[in-house]
């Protein structure tokens, strides 16, 4: 049976300037989930602002990771490799579940890392790369998420990068009525800081290098749409800027910025960076007088403040988690003996008819019914015999560990290797 590991890194672990070598594009992310199971590996690749992962399920747990982090240290370097962090079996399952359930993200309780996972999952399932055990593995994950958010409160009132982002706004400006803000971006992180900005009764406006998908987004929160050609005239106009797109390079630099403070007569201007890679170059901030700019990582601070209200559903949450992962693991034990049980149960039945029809050959006198019940009492030996074993190799211990005697009865009666009995209708 295949086995769960995964492997990545994220700001737990790695620096803003690693993680943004791991920022792969949709195409990047499938040309490795087809590389990966060309290796006989089923993958599920995941890449957001704050992590880069990869899920993986093979028949080595040890060799299966192994992989996963190469491929990983192809794209990020070897820079990458001292930040990795891998889990095998079970405690790769429970970093999946925290995962999905928000509960290893920056900002504690968000929702969007539910939908990432989901999106990467789907990825893979259309691309043939989500087998079996990975399949069952998110479905359990998606599960503990929807369970976790329904019995607790940990995504109440979250925090989000972009709530973050317009509460920093507020440290520097106070009240932001009247402000004008720029979004460059149209994506959801830009929606909701737009959204975020809209609440906070700034002048919003929206700024993407599709201008139709900028225009659209001011229509549904109340904004105005501007070209991209305008970029960099708008950090004249503009006190906030909120960056959130997929620039492989930096919007806005030291050499960008000097002349639009120059013309605001360095009124403070600040651009708050919630892309990875970053759309603000590092050393913008400070460059001049009056401005100021912060990435990820710095929003991360902020976000810390406001994360005591939602600890103590945090812990239920954990519970969820705990339970969920046990039901995981005793699933997987199930299904892990039934291939033994299957086996055995043949192989018993195969030397119960031998039996009987050697003894029938020197009873031809008995009639069709006397032969049948013959031939039935050893089926019944059979299932006396194997009652108490079957009930064995079913059983789980308080953990919910597995019974290692699966194992055991695969190798005292020499069931190691062979092929599980096929079920009703030929089908394997």
């Amino acid at each position: 049976m295949a086995e769960l590991c995964c492997a990545g890194l994220s700001f737990r672990t790695a620096p803003l300037d690693v993680r943004e070598r791991m920022a792969l594009s949709v195409e990047d992310q499938d040309r490795l989930m087809d590389q990966l199971r060309a290796g006989g590996l089923e993958a599920v690749v995941l890449c957001t602002c704050n992590r880069a992962e990869i899920y993986a399920a093979g028949p080595g747990a040890d060799e299966a990771l192994e992989a996963v982090r190469e491929a990983i240290c192809e794209r990020g370097g070897e820079q990458a490799r001292s930040h990795l962090y891998g889990h095998r079996g079970e405690a790769a399952a429970l970093h999946l579940f925290r995962v999905c359930c928000s509960l290893d993200s920056m900002v504690l309780g968000e929702a969007q890392i539910f939908g990432q996972v989901k999106e990467a999952y789907e990825r893979a399932l259309a691309a043939g790369a989500a087998g079996g055990e990975l399949s069952r593995a998110c479905q359990a994950a998606f599960a503990c998420a929807k369970r976790a958010r329904t019995e607790t409160g940990i995504g109440r009132a979250a925090t989000s990068m972009a709530s973050a982002a317009v509460d920093l706004a507020r440290r520097i400006f106070g009240d932001l009525a009247g402000r004008p803000a720029l979004v460059v971006g149209a994506g959801e992180i830009g929606e909701l800081a737009a959204r975020h900005l809209g609440q906070a009764r700034c002048k919003v406006l929206i700024a993407n290098r599709t201008l139709e998908r900028a225009q659209a987004l001011a229509e549904q929160v109340g904004a105005a749409a501007r070209p991209f050609e305008e970029l960099h005239a708008l950090l004249v106009a503009v006190d906030l800027v909120v960056c959130s797109t997929a620039s492989p390079t930096p919007l806005f630099t030291r050499e960008s910025v000097a002349p639009a403070m120059k013309a605001r007569r360095y009124r403070p201007l600040l651009l708050v960076d919630l892309a990875v890679p970053r759309d603000v170059a590092p050393g913008v901030h400070g460059s001049a007088e009056g401005v100021y700019a912060y990435d990820v990582d710095d929003i991360q601070q902020v976000i810390a403040e406001n994360v005591s209200a939602r600890a103590a559903e945090a812990v239920k949450a954990e519970q969820i988690v705990s339970e969920e992962v046990a039901r995981w693991v005793r699933a997987r034990a199930v299904r892990d003996g039934v291939p033994v049980l299957a086996l055995l149960r043949q192989r018993a039945e195969q030397i119960a008819r031998a039996e009987a029809e050697r003894t029938l050959q020197n009873l031809p006198e008995l009639s069709d019914k006397q032969r049948r019940s013959v031939e039935a009492m050893g089926i019944a030996i059979v299932n006396k015999l194997l009652h108490g074993p079957t009930a064995k190799l079913r059983a789980l211990d308080p953990s919910g560990a597995p019974s290692p005697l699966a194992g055991a009865a695969a190798e005292l009666f020499g069931l190691e290797g062979e092929a599980p009995p096929k079920a009703a209708g030929g089908k394997s």
